[in-house]
């Protein structure tokens, strides 16, 4: 009999809990309280359509007492469904309306729907971020490499939220003009007097078009001066004039070698020649002897000729800076 009973006390807590889950009544009694006008079957239907009643209630209550009276279940539920925040919209709804800010549901849906914090948002709305960019190299005409670094205060374009540029973009369109401004200074010193020509610039040139935000105000933190860019550059070509000209020497000394190597083998194949014509003087003189077209008295003549030309030679091809005596 005990067991019976402790069996019935469990079966019947178990269908109260039951109950109580599909039928919220002290959710449902918390928006009544709170002014809130929605039904135990509404209820019961939201989680029949898997829909938290907790979040969509709890919504509701904040944005009843926030006065947003147009904001309605189907709303939030249907938002809930497409895989949107509800809490979230309905706290930038709340915080927008506080700020007397233009935001809709619709556009806040849309804002949170595309990935976007919408809350975060209409926070930086009231109160603008400041975005520190990383150090920007630029070089001005001069030839002096300057770093500098900037500070930049944004607020959120809630009109620009879904499909504007990010916070990559804003930095990079802000680095490309110091770099333009500082590439466009003839020295870098007008840049160091003045660093607030740099942000002005920068500023006329509408660098938030398109994008998710509006600058407010572009502060250049620090400059630091970097290299000589143009003296280095101008060693660079120096050096690279200085090993063209070696190499075009080189060149030349290399054509020059091999034009003498040209002529020593002309040379060398002309005293070939010429032993080779020596070597048939003989042959001729000893056929010019069978003919009898050469006597003894010229062959005679002949060598006088030849002691005489080479004694000549000698005299004149002087040996340790004294000529030899002649024996």
């Amino acid at each position: 009999m005990d067991y019976l009973l402790i069996m019935t006390i469990c079966v019947a807590f178990v269908l109260l809990c039951i109950f109580f889950y599909y039928v919220p009544f002290l959710l449902w009694i918390s928006a009544k309280v709170s002014g809130v006008s929605i039904s135990l079957i509404q209820l019961f239907l939201m989680r029949i359509r898997k829909v938290p009643p907790g979040i969509i209630t709890r919504a509701m209550i904040e944005a009843h007492k926030a006065g947003l009276k147009t904001l309605t279940r189907d709303e939030l539920e249907a938002h809930y469904l497409a895989g949107g925040h509800v809490e979230r919209v309905v706290h930038a709804l709340v915080s927008a309306s506080k700020a007397n800010i233009d935001l809709t549901f619709q556009m806040a849906t849309a804002i949170d729907l595309a990935g976007r914090d919408v809350f975060q948002a209409v926070q930086m709305s009231v109160n603008p971020k400041v975005i520190d960019t990383p150090p920007v190299t630029a070089v001005s005409k001069n030839g002096i490499q300057l770093i500098a670094k900037a500070r930049v205060t944004v607020r959120a374009n809630i009109k620009q939220l879904v499909g504007g540029a990010g916070e990559e973009t804003i930095l990079a369109r802000v680095g490309e003009g110091i770099v333009s401004s500082i590439g466009s200074a003839e020295n870098h010193e007008t840049v160091l007097e003045n660093p607030d020509s740099i942000s002005k610039l920068v500023l006329r040139k509408g660098l938030d078009a398109g994008t998710a935000f509006e600058i407010l105000s572009i502060d250049i933190a620090d400059i630091d001066i970097g290299k000589n860019i143009g003296a280095v550059l101008q060693m660079d070509q120096a050096q690279a004039d200085k090993n063209i000209a070696q190499a075009k020497a080189e060149e030349r000394r290399a054509m020059a070698v091999a034009s003498e190597q040209e002529m020593k083998a002309k040379a060398q194949e002309a005293r070939a020649k010429v032993i080779e014509a020596e070597a048939e003087v003989p042959k001729a003189m000893a056929e010019a002897f069978r003919n009898g077209n050469l006597g003894i008295m010229d062959y005679y003549r002949m060598k006088n000729i030849e002691a005489d030309t080479s004694m000549r030679d000698a005299i004149s091809k002087p040996s340790g800076g004294q000529s030899k005596p002649i024996k």
